[in-house]
């Protein structure tokens, strides 16, 4: 697959997905939207693909957020909102049952962070520097960051964060649970690469239904998690261990 704005390859059942504008510190425009809607959807429907890597190219940014040169000449937020209904890359991705993996260099900002917050786990160089600046920009997170951050670090931590607009280092992101590893710039891929293959070793229906568990089981009460968790372990037990559990 080509992309104006992405770099795709497939390796050994790992999709790896390059935002490739590093002279933009791979700021997110209206194209990159729809290269990644159109990646993500290829991924989804590929059964070789089991884990996907996303990273930034160049060395200064994994995505430094928004482009905010298209603000002249992005559509109108009527347009944007009816693009978006049509081609919601952030609800695919985040609805993915595949596991997603973002390995993090340099800034990591606005809908940069927000992509990075959509996958599974986080892995982040030492170089690394999170944050949502769109409250000084007069506008709020738009890509779901006002959402998937009090998930991620609490309520309190997450305002904090959005309506001060100030930057984490990578340290102050791990301690907060933002990120789940930090390790020095040479090793952010081989990281990555590892926590997918140690992922890909296993069953990978069962990898699938555990992490849609734990995904819808988040936005549903207790007692309607934990029924979710018994449909998916239904689903994924070998029927004649689902025979001898009836014993039990």
């Amino acid at each position: 697959m080509s992309f104006q704005t992405l770099l795709y390859e497939k390796a050994e059942g790992i999709a790896w997905i390059t935002l490739n504008r590093p002279e933009r510190l791979n700021a997110l425009n209206v194209q990159m939207r729809d290269d990644l809607y159109e990646v993500m959807s290829a991924v989804r429907d590929d059964p070789e693909v089991q884990v996907v890597i996303f990273k930034g190219a160049g060395d200064r940014a994994f995505c430094a957020g928004a482009d905010l040169t298209e603000f002249g000449s992005a559509p109108s937020p009527v347009i944007a909102r009816q693009v978006r209904w049509e081609r919601d890359q952030w609800g695919l991705l985040l609805g993915l049952p595949k596991p997603l993996i973002a390995a993090i260099h340099g800034f990591c900002l606005g809908s940069g962070l927000e992509l990075s917050m959509t996958c599974d786990l986080r892995v982040a160089a030492e170089d690394a520097r999170f944050g949502l600046p769109e409250v000084g920009l007069g506008i709020i997170p738009a890509a779901g960051g006002s959402q998937t951050l009090p998930r991620l670090v609490g309520r309190g931590r997450a305002l904090e964060l959005i309506l001060t607009g100030d930057y984490l280092d990578a340290a102050e992101a791990h301690r907060i649970g933002l990120v789940n590893r930090v390790v020095p710039r040479a090793e952010i891929y081989p990281t990555a690469e590892a926590l997918a293959r140690k992922i890909m070793e296993k069953d990978q229906v069962v990898v699938r239904a555990a992490k849609l568990a734990v995904t819808r089981g988040l936005d549903l009460p207790l007692a309607e998690g934990l029924k979710l968790e018994a449909q998916y372990v239904g689903l994924t037990l070998p029927r004649r261990k689902r025979a001898s559990l009836r014993g039990v």
